[in-house]
């Protein structure tokens, strides 16, 4: 029933690629505003050179609508439109299932929390051309049905809901030492990584993917590589919400860190804190196993979380020690 709901947005995801593939290039750079690669690369400058606590609200805010996202794509385990229509140019191809677009419930989370931090008319109608035209770019490049965006929206709507009760901090939070808010964080993490993978495993046991979606899929796009069902979304966000978290404990210890100053000091603090994140990042994925093993698994959680730590804790530190910031 509701995959026929979703199949019934079919036409306009072709009417859409019948505007030419000449539109594909504008649309691929709306689609890398939605990346993991992108959200690296703008987050960390949103912590290290505007505003601390704005950056810090919002990578903790992605982290858990990554983490919800994932959880909603396993249980619904919906299609993508080139899965099952071999009239769907894939101009894009994705691994996981379809609904709800990630692409979209993260653009309503991350500029929505940028346009409510200015609180301007020309911040908000940024925040709203970014946003339908990101979640446009994926039914274009033909890896989204309208359902999958109309529900990414819906569930980013309701992460920022989340976020805004949770502000300010309960009083009961406040009156808490480092180590039991560190546990506390810790736990809470877990309970994301269970429940995911717990989605998974459900999932696997009663469910089985029709031969036709695969079989359209290869033949279409040619895509060998396929992993709707895999845990390592949920270890990968997971570690880098406790490492973000951690790191900002850790550094209020030593005394916060102040985002303003030159522009040659913000510019020093981008290009070694980016040199750090992408050596995290990168190095790690070399050194570790990327195997859907138990300790493989482990060992993706802590190189997130490393770089979560850095981006909050370890390369602010290293800026305020080099004169390049102030504490808070």
């Amino acid at each position: 029933m509701l995959e026929s709901l979703v199949r019934a947005g079919l036409g306009l995801v072709l009417a859409l690629q019948n505007l030419g593939e000449g539109l594909r290039p504008v649309m691929q750079f709306f689609t890398f505003l939605g990346t993991e690669e992108f959200i690296m690369l703008a987050m960390p400058a949103v912590y290290w050179c505007v505003d601390a606590a704005l950056g810090l609200r919002l990578g903790l805010l992605i982290m858990f609508s990554a983490s919800v996202n994932s959880t909603a794509k396993v249980l619904l385990h919906l299609p993508r439109p080139y899965w099952v229509s071999m009239q769907v140019h894939p101009w894009s191809t994705e691994t996981s299932f379809g609904a709800p677009s990630g692409h979209a419930q993260n653009a309503v989370v991350i500029w929505s929390t940028l346009a409510s931090h200015w609180r301007t008319r020309l911040a908000w109608a940024g925040a709203i051309f970014l946003i339908f035209f990101i979640s446009i770019s994926r039914l274009y490049l033909g890896v989204h049905f309208p359902f999958d965006t109309l529900l990414g929206w819906v569930l980013g709507l309701l992460v920022l809901g989340a976020g805004w009760l949770l502000t300010p901090l309960p009083a009961a939070w406040k009156r808490l030492s480092s180590g039991k808010r560190a546990a506390l964080l810790l736990a809470l993490v877990l309970l994301l990584v269970v429940i995911g993978s717990g989605s998974v495993m459900y999932t696997a046991a009663t469910w089985r993917p029709p031969q036709a979606w695969r079989a359209t899929l290869v033949q279409n796009a040619g895509q060998a590589e396929w992993d709707p069902l895999s845990v390592k979304p949920f270890f990968s966000t997971g570690g880098a919400f406790l490492g973000l978290a951690w790191g900002w404990l850790w550094l209020t210890r030593r005394g916060g860190y102040q985002a303003r100053g030159t522009a040659v000091e913000c510019l020093k603090r981008y290009l070694v804190g980016l040199a750090g994140t992408v050596l995290l990042w990168y190095g790690l994925k070399v050194v570790f196993p990327d195997a859907l093993t138990l300790s493989a698994m482990s060992l993706r959680f802590v190189r997130y979380a490393l770089v979560g730590w850095w981006v909050a804790g370890g390369a602010p530190a290293l800026f305020v020690q080099w004169g390049w910031a102030r504490m808070e």
